[in-house]
C-alpha cells in the first residue's frame, strides 16, 4: 500500500459518524447490513447516513451489493487490514539520529 492510499482510507474514517458506521459493519461481519438496519442502529437521518456511506464507498472502505431490493453494506476487511499493516510495517525498527 502506498502512503496516499493509506491517507485516503484514514481520511474517510476520520469522522466520528463514519468510524462508528464502519465499526458497526465490522461487528456485522461478512453478512453486512442494509441501509435501514444501519440507520436504526445508529439513529441517523437517512440523508446523513447516505452521505457517510457514499464517502466510505468512494474510499473503498465499505463495499455494497444488491440483494433483491436491498443494498447490503460490508466492511472491506482486507483493505483496512492492509492499511493497518502499512502503518505498523516499520514498527520498532528504530530511527537514525
Amino acid at each position: 500500500m502506498e502512503q496516499k492510499n493509506a491517507a485516503q482510507i484514514l481520511h474517510a474514517l476520520g469522522h466520528d459518524a463514519r468510524l462508528e458506521l464502519f465499526r458497526l459493519l465490522v461487528r456485522a461481519g461478512d453478512d453486512g447490513l442494509n441501509i435501514g438496519q444501519i440507520g436504526k442502529q445508529l439513529n441517523m437521518p437517512a440523508s446523513t447516513l447516505a452521505h457517510h456511506i457514499t464517502t466510505l464507498v468512494k474510499a473503498n472502505v465499505i463495499t455494497q451489493h444488491q440483494n433483491g431490493r436491498e443494498t447490503i453494506n460490508i466492511a472491506n476487511f482486507k483493505l483496512v487490514q492492509s492499511m493497518a499493516d502499512y502503518l505498523f510495517n516499520d514498527c520498532c525498527k528504530g530511527v537514525e539520529a
